[in-house]
């Protein structure tokens, strides 16, 4: 107190104005952090690009001949690890970007992909995210995709499919929702369509102010369940999706986990990547419920046995089950650029307990589980017995998952088996040895979840 009285009047003025200006120089300092960073990611982005040519790139470029001994000496596995490195680095930048900002915003934007097949329940688990109010949530929307653009199966056409699902799915998490109009058919007019699939699934499409007053007229053929809307108005959508603070999308239509490292890795998303999966036998038991045409062959075999089912489509099964059983194996290895970021979920365990389920699935997408979606989980998880239909998601799930062990023929249950039986082990499904097992309650098909399985 002796010093304080002791210093001049006009240095506590100006001690006194440094304080009250103090706010104003950490703000500028967090300015000029955050330019510098972005410099930083900048310089690190292209060193990146020049680290991923090719010896015989840099060469020519430099106007000189690749030497052999760097090629010998497996120049290119150390180029990827320097890569590695600096994603890694460009990662951790961009983390500190998120946090700085983050101090005027507690909640950083997230970008959750729930990633699945078919008949995995992803509809039921999608909505754990469609029913919080601050998430814009699309459901399939590259169901546009697939229905405007032709791709054969296999080989460079499904690499092609691959890349361009993962750009639309690109746009789509940054809210530039005028992507689907070239995949929309008929094609909107004004940005109006009354033809975007399962519209009514997506609440954010059906709240104000994207649900206008509805057109007479106007055949809306998917349209909001609850409440009577015009053509959907895709630039008051878009706006919908940059005002909510967080985005979700569910697509049962990308199943090569390694096409997505592009979208985890810009860093104008924040992306949060779960794959569901469910037990290969019951999901052909649900599929030859749902889409009984297509299964003719496999139901003429298991209840005839005279015309044996075509190699091509036991082919087609066994396909799909690596192409999930590879994605899921490239996301538990942990690579750098996925780290984090990745967390495998079965179905079976949401059935059994799905709001434990729900829980762990926010914690590990960094969001809050808001009472609504406690709310939903309880009404939608223990409905009627004879309340649930085929394409409903209001079930007694703990009941509801294990019913496809006695309609499915065991023959049918073989055929997967022998198919899938290397996802089916990754997973924890337990193999049927004989039709008894396959029907008996007191022998559980499951094995325990394993923890490593979120990362």
């Amino acid at each position: 107190m002796e010093i304080r009285r002791a210093l001049p009047q006009d240095f506590r003025e100006l001690l006194h104005c440094l304080k009250m200006r103090s706010k104003y120089a950490v703000l500028l300092v967090f300015v000029v952090g955050l330019v510098i960073i972005e410099k930083e990611n900048n310089f690190i982005s292209r060193v990146s690009d020049k680290l991923k040519q090719s010896p015989q790139a840099l060469a020519e470029a430099n106007g000189t001949e690749a030497s052999p001994t760097l090629a010998e000496n497996g120049s290119l596995a150390s180029l990827r690890e320097l890569d590695t490195a600096f994603s890694q680095l460009r990662s951790h930048l961009r983390n500190i970007t998120l946090q700085l900002v983050g101090d005027g915003d507690p909640r950083p934007r997230r970008h959750v992909l729930l990633m699945a097949t078919t008949r995995t329940g992803s509809s039921f688990v999608g909505e754990f995210f469609n029913q919080q109010g601050s998430i814009f949530y699309l459901f399939e929307p590259l169901w546009h995709i697939e229905r405007t653009v032709t791709f054969e199966p296999g080989g460079a056409n499904a690499v092609g499919s691959a890349l361009v699902y993962r750009d639309v799915l690109k746009q789509l998490l940054l809210c530039d929702l005028y992507i689907l109009e070239s995949f929309i058919s008929p094609a909107p007019e004004d940005h109006l369509t009354p033809f975007m699939f399962r519209r009514g699934s997506s609440r954010s499409l059906c709240e104000e102010p994207v649900c206008t007053p509805s057109a007479k007229k106007v055949f809306e053929k998917y349209h909001c369940k609850n409440r009577r809307c015009g053509p959907l108005n895709i630039t008051l959508a878009a706006e919908a999706c940059q005002r909510k603070q967080h985005v979700a999308l569910k697509t049962v239509r990308i199943r090569q986990l390694e096409f997505l490292q592009p979208l985890v890795e810009d860093p104008r998303l924040d992306v949060r990547i779960i794959q569901l999966v469910r037990d290969p036998r019951a999901v052909l038991a649900s599929r030859m419920v749902a889409f009984s045409g297509k299964y003719e062959t496999w139901k003429k075999w298991a209840s005839e046995g005279e015309a044996p089912l075509r190699e091509e489509e036991v082919q087609r099964l066994r396909g799909n089950c690596e192409s999930i059983r590879l994605s899921a194996e490239l996301g538990l290895r942990r690579p750098g650029w996925l780290r984090g970021r990745y967390m495998l979920v079965r179905y079976e365990d949401v059935a059994q307990a799905p709001l434990q389920k729900a829980e762990e699935m926010y914690s590990f997408a960094g969001l809050p589980l808001t009472p609504q979606v406690k709310e939903w989980i309880g009404k939608n998880t223990q409905a009627p017995r004879d309340g649930s239909g085929v394409y409903s998601t209001r079930k007694n799930s703990s009941e509801q998952f294990e019913k496809w062990r006695f309609s499915i023929p065991f023959k049918l249950a073989q055929v997967v088996q022998d198919a899938c039986a290397p996802a089916m082990r990754l997973f924890g499904y337990k193999l049927a040895s004989s039709p008894a097992a396959l029907a008996n309650r007191s022998f559980s098909l499951l094995e325990e979840a394993q923890p490593s399985w979120v990362t």
